[in-house]
């Protein structure tokens, strides 16, 4: 049974109006479940036709419902999140297409048929679901919102023209719509100078940070390229410096060490000659004692000359100092001019992020820094 049941179309047993299965199916002389007039086959009924329950019709609803079968509607047709339901619908409700401001309901596709075929509905002003319908609807008069009032710059409905808006400047819905479009039509053309000019600054900031973005890519590369240079250049004056050190601190130890052994040779001669001397000190022969003077007046001037090339040697080892105590006071400068140039570089990125917040006459400026940049690091690589 669930399988011939399925193959039926379940429309013939769904109600012409709200679409839900038949309840308890009823028929009348022209076989449909409706008095007066019915609404499938138009035919009208005068006077009221007796209602007879149609059992087999009933029969059949149960088991479809008993089986869980249910109308084969499309989901698309169900009011969602967001949508006007249908004020007729029962059960779930159909998503409305249409509002009526003398009914002041909203109807589905299905419900609203009777206002396009009924005479009586010929009347009824239709409108598009916008939103809930009682916004189109007077608050005070429950009638619907016809007129503009430009007074007060509101809708309004007739009676309110007679109360508490009489004697106001007021014009139909439409025609207050014709303004207001005509305003609105001023304001879109504000806004759309306005687009144009935002996309031209935009533009521009774009170009801007794309140059600057260039610049500093530039400004990288030749900082780059400088400062391996300096780095090779400082290598190699370290080096030569190095070495310079090296050779006079050499030549000093080996003119110490000469200078040393001549001493050392000089106080052995003098301790000779002071053992000499003191055996000379007692002799009674004058000639002798004076030609022993003569000796001890040339070793005096012998260790003269020997002081003399100590205090040569001492000075050749301050000016040392003092050429190795320029070499540290100019590298320290150069590390100044390194630690000045890395700040120039961290402003030159804050100013990047700054570009991104700020207008593009910030971002042109950012690109005389790195430019400026570029020109610091080439005078310190000439300088060093």
């Amino acid at each position: 049974i669930a399988e011939a049941s399925s193959a039926l179309d379940l429309s013939e047993f769904s109600c012409a109006i709200c679409l839900d299965l038949l309840k308890d199916p009823v028929t009348i002389n022209s076989g449909h479940s409706y008095f007066y007039s019915c609404p499938q086959c138009r035919q009208t009924f005068i006077p009221r036709p007796v209602l007879g329950r149609n059992s087999m019709l009933a029969e059949v609803v149960e088991k479809l419902k008993v089986t869980g079968l249910q109308a084969a509607i499309p989901a698309a047709h169900y009011a969602g999140p967001g949508d006007v339901e249908c004020d007729v619908c029962t059960g779930r409700k159909h998503k409305a297409v249409k509002s009526c401001l003398v009914c002041l309901a909203s109807y589905c596709e299905t419900h609203l048929q009777p206002h396009y075929e009924s005479p009586a509905f010929k009347k009824h002003k239709l409108t598009d679901v916008t939103g809930r319908l009682q916004d189109k609807v007077c608050s005070h008069h429950d009638k619907p919102l016809e007129v503009y009032c430009r007074t007060d710059q509101q809708s309004i409905c007739y009676p309110c023209t007679m109360d508490e808006h009489k004697g106001h400047d007021t014009v139909s819905a439409a025609a207050g719509r014709t303004e207001i479009q005509k305003q609105m039509g001023e304001t879109q053309r504000e806004f759309q100078q306005r687009i144009q000019m935002r996309e031209k600054e935009l533009q521009e900031l774009r170009e801007a940070v794309g140059s600057f973005t260039s610049s500093a890519q530039s400004a990288v590369e030749d900082s780059e390229r400088i400062f391996t240079e300096m780095i090779f250049s400082i290598e190699r004056r370290r080096s030569e410096v190095t070495k310079l050190i090296r050779d006079q601190q050499k030549a000093a130890v080996s003119q110490a060490e000469g200078d040393m052994e001549r001493l050392k040779q000089e106080i052995d001669e003098l301790k000779r000659r002071h053992s000499e001397l003191e055996q000379f000190s007692h002799t009674e022969d004058h000639i002798h004692f004076l030609q022993t003077f003569q000796k001890i007046s040339a070793i005096e001037v012998t260790t003269e000359a020997t002081s003399n090339q100590i205090n040569s040697l001492t000075a050749t080892v301050q000016q040392l100092i003092v050429d190795v105590g320029f070499h540290k006071e100019a590298i320290g400068h150069l590390e100044s001019e390194v630690q000045a140039l890395k700040n120039e570089n961290k402003s030159m990125k804050a100013g990047v992020q700054e570009c991104s917040r700020y207008s593009w006459r910030w971002c042109l400026k950012l690109h005389g820094v790195a430019e400026k940049e570029s020109e610091d690091v080439r005078s310190v690589a000439l300088t060093y």
